[in-house]
This record gives C-alpha cells, sequence and structure tokens, in this order.
C-alpha cells in the first residue's frame, strides 16, 4: 500500500513577513517571563549606561534573556549568545536581535549589584497575583560545586612541607652557583632561571600561608564565641537548678590546622563534605522556600559547610520582606539547624521553630506515629516548647512538608536544571549568581502557579454549585 508522507517544505517563503508574536503559545513560560521583567523598575540600571557608542540592547531585554536563560538550565554566556540563534523561545524573548556573549556576560555583571533588590520585587508581583502569602517556610542548604577544582587547594601542611623544600633547593642552587667556577653545572640549566621559579612559588606559598593563618584566627574567634555561649548556657542550667548535661564543652585551639586550605583558583570557595559522600570545593547555597507555594523567599550564602550557624542569616533575611506578603510563623529545618541558640533566635522574631533535634527514625510504629505529648510545663523553656510541639500530631504533618518543599526545589535546580555549579569566582559573585537562579526558579513556579489557579478556581466553584 502506498503511503503519502508529509514532506517537510524549506525553500517556499513567507507570503507576509512572520512575527514573533506568532511564535510561540499565550501561555508560554517565555511570553510569562518577559511580561514579569517588564513590571520591574530598570531605571538604575539604564542610567548606568554612558551613552557612548553604538546603541546598548535594552536591560529589560537582556534580563530577561539571562533569567529564562536559568530557568530552563542554559546560563553560559556563550550558550545564551547560541540559543538566541538556535531557539525559538530565546528569539522571541530578544525579538530576533542576537547580543553577543561579551556583552551578556558584562550585562550580568552590570545587573548583579540589583539581584536582590529584583528578587524581593519579584516576591511582591507574587503576591499580587495572589499566588503568595507567607505563613511557614522550609529552611535548608546545597552545597553549590565552585568554578575551581578541589585538586587546586593547598593545605597549610604541605605549603610548610613544599616551603621547607623549596628553601633547601634555594639553598642548594647558591652553593652550585658558588661552586660554578670549579664545578661544571649541568647541561640545560640555567642557575638565574630555577632560582626565579623556586621564589616564585615560594611567594605564592607565603600568600597561601598568610590567608589561612587569616581564617585561623577568624575560625578562633567563632569558636571561642560559641565556647563562651555553651559555658553561660550550663551556668544558667545549673543557677536553675537543672544538670548542665553531658561532657564540659573543649576549648577551641587557636593557629592553623594541618588540614586548613585555600584554593588558588577560588580562595574564597570552600572544601565541603558531598551529600554522596566525598568532598567538593563549593559554597553552601541557603534557601527558605514557602511551603504552600514552593517559591523561595529567603536566599543566602555562606562559606560554613556547617547549616547551624544559618538560622540567623534566615531570619534577617526574612525580616526584610515587605509586610504586604503576610508574615512568617513557622520556620522548619533538619537536625543539622539545632541550637538551643538558634531555638531561642526564632521565637524572639516572632516565629514558631520546628527543628528537629535528632535524626527521625525510619519504620516507626503506628504508636509512635500516632502518638500524643503529655501536657507541657508552664515554666517550660524555648527548646522545650519546640520538642513538645515537634511531638504533638500537627507538628509531625508540618515538619513533614519540609521534605516535599525545599529539597525538591534544591533537587529540581541541581538535577533538572543543571546548576550544580557557579560560573562565577568569589564569594560575592557567588551569592549574587544564587539570588538570580533563584528568581529564575521562583518565575519559573510563578509560571505553574499562574496557569494552575483558574483550574483550582474552577474546581472551586463546580463543587459548590447546588445541584439540579
Amino acid at each position: 500500500m502506498r503511503v503519502d508522507f508529509v514532506l517537510p517544505d524549506r525553500d517556499t517563503p513567507f507570503l507576509f513577513p512572520p512575527s514573533v508574536q506568532e511564535w510561540l503559545p499565550q501561555d508560554h513560560l517565555a511570553r510569562f517571563v518577559v511580561d514579569i521583567v517588564a513590571q520591574l523598575d530598570l531605571s538604575s540600571l539604564r542610567s548606568s549606561y554612558a551613552g557612548r557608542g553604538s546603541n546598548p540592547y535594552d536591560p529589560s531585554m537582556l534580563l530577561a534573556l539571562l533569567v529564562y536563560g536559568y530557568a530552563t538550565g542554559v546560563s553560559s554566556s556563550r550558550k545564551l549568545e547560541q540559543a538566541t540563534y538556535d531557539s525559538v523561545a530565546f528569539r522571541y524573548i530578544t525579538g530576533n536581535q542576537h547580543p553577543d556573549h561579551d556583552t551578556i556576560s558584562g550585562f550580568r555583571q552590570r545587573f548583579s549589584t540589583e539581584v536582590k533588590k529584583h528578587f524581593t520585587r519579584v516576591l511582591v508581583i507574587a503576591g499580587e497575583m495572589g499566588l503568595l502569602r507567607l505563613g511557614t517556610v522550609s529552611l535548608d542548604g546545597t552545597k553549590l560545586k565552585a568554578n575551581a577544582s578541589k585538586h587546586q587547594a593547598m593545605s597549610w601542611q604541605h605549603a610548610c612541607a613544599l616551603e621547607k623544600k623549596l628553601k633547601a633547593e634555594v639553598e642548594q642552587l647558591w652553593r652550585v652557583a658558588d661552586q660554578a667556577d670549579n664545578t661544571p653545572v649541568a647541561d640545560g640549566m640555567s642557575i638565574p632561571e630555577e632560582l626565579t621559579i623556586r621564589e616564585k612559588r615560594l611567594e605564592t606559598i607565603a600568600e597561601v600561608k598568610k590567608k589561612i593563618d587569616q581564617r585561623a584566627k577568624e575560625r578562633y574567634e567563632q569558636e571561642k564565641a560559641a565556647y563562651d555561649q555553651k559555658i553561660a548556657d550550663r551556668e544558667q542550667k545549673k543557677k536553675n537548678g537543672k544538670r548542665g548535661g553531658g561532657k564540659p564543652p573543649k576549648a577551641p585551639e587557636p593557629g592553623p590546622r594541618p588540614k586548613d586550605q585555600v584554593n588558588l583558583t577560588d580562595e574564597e570557595s570552600r572544601i565541603m563534605p558531598a551529600g554522596g559522600g566525598g568532598f567538593v570545593q563549593a559554597y553552601n547555597a541557603q534557601g527558605c522556600v514557602d511551603s504552600e507555594t514552593m517559591l523561595i523567599v529567603a536566599t543566602n550564602t555562606t562559606q560554613q559547610p556547617n547549616d547551624k550557624l544559618q538560622i540567623k542569616p534566615a531570619l534577617a533575611e526574612l525580616a526584610k520582606l515587605p509586610e504586604v506578603l503576610g508574615k512568617v510563623k513557622q520556620v522548619i529545618a533538619d537536625t543539622g539547624y539545632y541550637s538551643a541558640s538558634n531555638v531561642n533566635a526564632c521565637e524572639a522574631a516572632g516565629i514558631d521553630p520546628l527543628i528537629a533535634v535528632s535524626r527521625e527514625a525510619h519504620n516507626q510504629s503506628l504508636e509512635q506515629r500516632f502518638s500524643q505529648p503529655g501536657p507541657l510545663a508552664k515554666d517550660a523553656d524555648a527548646v522545650t516548647r519546640m520538642q513538645h510541639r515537634l511531638q504533638t500530631r500537627n507538628g509531625k504533618e508540618i515538619y513533614a512538608k519540609r521534605k516535599c518543599t525545599v529539597e525538591p526545589v534544591f533537587g529540581i535546580i541541581k538535577s533538572v536544571l543543571g546548576h550544580r555549579q557557579l560560573l562565577r569566582r568569589g564569594f560575592r559573585k557567588a551569592q549574587t549568581e544564587w539570588d538570580l537562579i533563584s528568581i529564575a526558579w521562583n518565575l519559573k513556579r510563578m509560571h505553574v502557579l499562574a496557569i494552575l489557579r483558574p483550574k483550582k478556581v474552577e474546581r472551586a466553584a463546580l463543587m459548590v454549585t447546588p445541584a439540579l
């Protein structure tokens, strides 16, 4: 039987010039991004251009290009440039223009000073659209690989050993130079060149040791403050007639440790334990995710691999959110964030903490899952109140939301969109890139919520419609 295939026609020209408005469906993400970016005040960005040379591209278009790129897993400047040729959605955003990668990279740098402001503005727009009303948020952190190899790091121990070795070689080279009149130098060997190589390496090592020593001083100050706080807490418990609990904390020791290190490519990044085991050169990206909408409502980036010190920075970011978005009432976090100080900080901010004190056992019995705690003592402290709250059925249900809010968001950002590694180097640039990733995620999520909302309203209307 003969089959007539539909063949592609690549040669017949259009009767009328095509319009970019006809290229995408009305509910496409690219249209949504363009519409939201158009609502941002970019006047300060526009005024930052000198007005010399050729006309610059509109910042609104470049920002939409960046955000849509991050929202779809295209983030490098060269790939974004190529996408303006290859992708219909990117061609729609740019209006069939093709900014080169230098222009895109320069705009990314120019925009970095305003990322946080527009992150907040996007949340306000979500509130105006009826998509966001703050209540319960889940806090977690994820390690984003730095644009640097962990193998380009030098530890204190290795630096000291290498410094000793190089100094010995320098002394040996000087002895060879002194004896050059009597003892021939090896063929092809240039003593001045060899000395220069080693002296430059010694300068690098001296700089590395200086930075490691400075970090060690900063760490000691933090550890000393934490130690003093623990001692004060124990003394306070004794005054209240309670036992201190456990062994007394060990006082921190000053000075660098053998494994303290600095990365030679991105010295502000840190070696951090990876979730699946091993270590990565990374930054610790923090995010507060709204439990109802899965929108990221607060961000922070830190060089600390441990999450325990990140509650207070998160509370500070949440406190900056506009009142129009409502008030955060509860914060959910895993055991990595637990400390008595963090619990007290949450209550001081008027927020109920739900921070796991210890890891939950898997395969709990029915009695454990549905048990209810006894009455709470009137003089219970903040930690006891939180533990009681976590043991209630309502508390268990709220805490369980953490696994289906913040963890999936980070999983999609890293595994689906591919943002496992940062493009830019340096702590401040890592912060702004994480904020840009969060803006892109929020717009992507708002687009989904905006599409789903009419369907929810329609279903709700059907449920209340009286039967005929």
